[in-house]
């Protein structure tokens, strides 16, 4: 198949997919027609023509795939569109949790709470709900508490390729100004 012809259908593929995808779900898709190293360079070259072309579209490596957005500067024009649409954020009890989740993962509930200095069940529960959080696994220590971690959801969310892109931390003293400035930043990379 020639190069342009694979070029179009990963770009409709982009297009109309609501999540990122990854390398193997398109190579699935072409089933066996096209090679990996193929698309992988094609999605090498999109990423680079979308870059160099200025319209409203980009295309963004989040969450271990790839993914069709407008450049955030249309985001404005977007919103008045959709503003009877509700978005559904986040409450500060919250975006603090996941915040500590994020940069702590794995992580008990008893050391969010430590961290938190109040009870955070019903958070984790909710962030569990919409699937920014999952259990992965058990402390191994006295009463194998549960361990949080953040999901592949939660990359896409705060449009992250991975953890490491989380903004880092500030060293400081205080726990209350470490944990106001990891919501921000989080708030930040949401916008």
């Amino acid at each position: 198949m020639e190069e342009k012809k694979i070029f179009s259908i990963i770009e409709a593929l982009l297009f109309v997919s609501e999540k990122p995808l990854s390398t193997d779900k398109i190579y699935e898709i072409f089933e066996g027609e096209v090679e990996k190293k193929e698309i992988s360079k094609v999605l090498e070259e999109m990423l680079k023509w979308y870059e160099q072309h200025s319209g409203s579209l980009c295309i963004s490596k989040v969450a271990g795939g790839y993914q069709m957005t407008t450049l955030p500067e249309i985001a404005f024009w977007l919103r008045k569109l959709y503003k009877s649409e509700k978005t559904e954020r986040l409450s500060s009890p919250a975006m603090e949790t996941l915040a500590i989740v994020a940069y702590k993962q794995p992580v008990t509930r008893v050391e969010i709470e430590h961290i938190r200095g109040v009870n955070v069940e019903g958070v984790l529960k909710t962030l569990l709900e919409k699937g920014l959080i999952r259990i992965s696994g058990h402390k191994k220590t006295i009463g194998r508490p549960i361990l949080y971690s953040t999901t592949r959801l939660f990359l896409e969310y705060f449009g992250l390729g991975s953890l490491k892109e989380l903004p880092e931390l500030k060293e400081e003293d205080d726990q209350d100004a470490k944990l106001k400035e990891t919501q921000q930043q989080l708030n930040r990379s949401k916008k």
